[in-house]
């Protein structure tokens, strides 16, 4: 099957929020909440595709004609390209019933070990999700990064124990998850982290730790304090907070402030391996897909995942080479205008 075909079958598969469209640029799921939309005003979604397609690529085909190397180093390891999955949950009641949570980061993460590639997965009130995630990654060599919600540190402190434990490759928080309703209700000491407390945190894993939902110059800053081995600048597709910008927009300062002190990945509206580049040019170290995934998996499992990959970074590849860049490492500035 090609994508075209895939992304057709997924229409029978996915639903109710999730139209499988093809683009999915946030506009059709709108603010429908539970689901894969986002929060009142119900346009950060929509936002994130849209300030991505504003961003013109520059092009330059005087150069020497090389196959582009997308090649990507995170932590010590080479990935195939600086693209990775990003977290998703509570999947059946946002997508459809066709997998739960760990049928679908099972897929996933296997998906993205055989491309050369690895999967964040998400975190949820049982247990079970980010257990089961562990068991999956350390079949494939204990690669993965299991996002752990913000819980009461003595909770997250027992699920890094496992990881710990297992071995695994990398772990992460998605800190703006302190707005979800089931976190604001326990306690002590859920939801929002101080400094002081993330690096408690961060202190007790025996892997690099990411910090994924910074939005702000000092949001960043503050995530390198706490001693952050990388940050992802994402607003979470604005389910726990609307009115907010676009990770486009604030990608370039923030990518500046902590330039040289810690990894830069960028999540929010990237679909295509134009977007994926526009990313790069910005400041961006790599990059995280998560919605357009889950359809493909939905229709077609692991070839899903594989067909959709090889199509972003065949996609990466093409623009590097119209563009006159050789490597990851000539997507400069002067390579996109504003």
């Amino acid at each position: 099957m090609n994508y075209n075909e895939i992304l057709a079958a997924a229409k029978d598969q996915v639903g109710p929020y999730c139209k499988a469209c093809p683009v999915c640029n946030g506009r059709a799921c709108g603010n429908a909440m539970p689901g894969p939309g986002c929060k009142y005003p119900g346009n950060v979604a929509a936002r994130n595709f849209d300030k991505w397609q504003e961003i013109c690529v520059n092009m330059d085909t005087l150069c020497p004609n090389a196959e582009p190397d997308v090649r990507f180093e995170l932590f010590g390891r080479v990935f195939t390209a600086p693209i990775f999955a990003a977290p998703l949950g509570s999947i059946d009641l946002h997508y459809g019933p066709k997998y739960k949570d760990p049928a679908y980061n099972s897929i996933l993460i296997k998906a993205c070990a055989d491309y050369g590639l690895m999967a964040l997965t998400g975190d949820g009130v049982d247990p079970n999700i980010m257990l089961q995630s562990v068991e999956d990654m350390k079949k494939v060599g204990g690669l993965g990064c299991p996002v752990i919600k913000p819980w009461n540190k003595e909770a997250v402190f027992e699920k890094l124990d496992v990881l710990n434990e297992a071995g695994i490759f990398c772990a992460g928080m998605d800190v703006d998850g302190a707005g979800l309703p089931f976190l604001k209700a326990m306690n002590p000491n859920a939801g929002s982290k101080s400094v002081s407390e993330m690096r408690e945190i961060i202190g007790h894993a025996d892997m690099p730790f990411i910090v994924k939902g910074v939005m702000t110059v000092q949001g960043a800053k503050k995530a390198v304090e706490a001693g952050a081995s990388a940050i992802v600048v994402s607003n979470h597709g604005g389910r726990v907070q609307g009115g907010v910008p676009s990770t486009a927009e604030v990608l370039p300062e923030i990518a500046e402030a902590v330039h040289g002190w810690t990894t830069v990945l960028v999540d929010g509206g990237i679909r295509s391996g134009v977007d994926v580049f526009r990313a790069l040019a910005l400041g961006a170290d790599g990059v995280l897909i998560g919605r357009p995934i889950l359809p493909v998996i939905y229709a077609a499992g692991e070839e899903g995942f594989k067909v959709y990959m090889r199509k972003i970074i065949d996609e990466l590849k093409s623009t590097m080479t119209m563009c006159g860049a050789a490597t990851l490492a000539d997507i400069t500035r002067d390579k996109v205008r504003l």
